[in-house]
């Protein structure tokens, strides 16, 4: 059993090597690859108005009967419905050369919400900068015509390399019935921060930088029923291609980033909106066995002990070794619970410096 530290050790060390690679060289958008996103959205935008033809008002409505009920019961139950999507063209896969392209959708119900205060939400753009961080840092609402808007967020990620995006949206939002809304946001302008928090911090000319993330558009839908929301996000980003030689390792990597912020985008609305809707005794943190995922995002690890795990931060339910979840989630626990329990604290720290 002694080589299997140094073999977690090795791979470890690969990982890191090539993340490291990845992020030194920078590489410019080609045209071509612009040209292909676009083609990839005019598909999916091209699919979602059949499915509103037929019906198929979120992507839990295009299962089959039997897998759709179950879905639904699950998200009444507070669980989140995730998957990775791939729009085709005539029954072909999209080639996009020199990029890749990120397409996620997922859903989660709010019980005792509804539809106006969820649009309230969503459309509350200079807030989202308190609602959505870390992954947002600045946000604010530019222009507004009807039911069009122009926005600015600033995206944060900090993790082998810290990563900062100035982007601008168009935003257009349409309400199909009292009880059905989307909001449409497509990316008009994405340019990179290079030193950021620097002297010499500055933005890269649009197209040029590292390329993580180059495109982004994301489509929000709404439906109030079954004395609830049901909140669905859609996202479609593009990115840099990783070099071939390293394919292999960092593309699953790279594609575990967009699910992962893509489930605290569903949860963060959610907790938004519960704060929202509950009355003001009810919004302070209950310590309880919180519902799990459909599939739970992120990096996991596992701590031997059975402590409490507040509501808000749903999480998987105990496995044989203890609760596992999400390092930012475990965080956020643990200095809630150090207000309670000091060792407590202490050993939620000491499993997250262990990973």
């Amino acid at each position: 059993m002694r080589p299997k530290p140094c073999l977690r050790a090795v791979f470890v060390g690969w990982a890191i090597a090539a993340l490291l690679a990845l992020s030194a060289p920078a590489i410019e958008l080609k045209p071509d690859t612009s040209a292909a996103f676009d083609a990839y959205v005019r598909a999916t935008e091209a699919r979602m108005d059949d499915d509103l033809r037929q019906d198929h008002f979120l992507a839990v409505d295009d299962l089959p009967d039997a897998r759709r009920q179950e879905t639904y019961a699950q998200l009444r139950r507070g669980q989140i419905y995730i998957q990775e999507r791939h729009t085709l063209e005539d029954g072909q896969s999209i080639h996009v050369s020199g990029g890749l392209i990120h397409h996620w959708v997922g859903v989660v119900f709010v019980p005792d919400a509804t539809l106006s205060q969820t649009v309230a939400v969503l459309q509350d753009y200079d807030n989202h900068e308190k609602i959505y961080k870390p992954d947002v840092r600045r946000s604010r609402l530019l222009e507004h015509d009807g039911d069009k808007s122009k926005i600015y967020l600033q995206f944060y990620h900090k993790s082998l390399v810290t990563v900062v995006l100035n982007a601008n949206f168009d935003v257009v939002y349409t309400e199909f019935s009292g009880t059905r809304s989307m909001i449409a946001s497509r990316s008009t302008r994405i340019a990179e921060v290079a030193n950021s928090g620097q002297p010499d911090e500055h933005e890269l000319p649009v197209g040029q930088g590292h390329g993580y993330m180059w495109r982004l558009d994301t489509y929000w839908r709404v439906e109030e029923k079954d004395g609830g929301v049901y909140v669905q996000n859609e996202t479609i980003a593009l990115t840099r291609r990783v070099p071939a030689v390293l394919a292999w390792l960092i593309n699953p990597l790279v594609r575990s980033i967009p699910r992962a912020v893509l489930t605290n985008l569903l949860n963060a609305t959610r907790r938004t909106l519960a704060n929202t809707t509950a009355p003001a005794a009810a919004r302070s943190p209950q310590f309880d066995r919180g519902p799990a995922p459909l599939e739970p995002p992120g990096r996991l690890f596992s701590i031997g002990c059975g402590l409490p795990v507040p509501n808000g931060a749903y999480v998987p339910q105990k496995n044989p070794c203890g609760y596992r979840t999400d390092v930012p989630e475990l965080l956020q626990f643990s200095r809630e619970l150090g207000r309670r329990s000091r060792p407590g604290q202490k050993l939620c720290e000491s499993a997250v410096a262990a990973l």
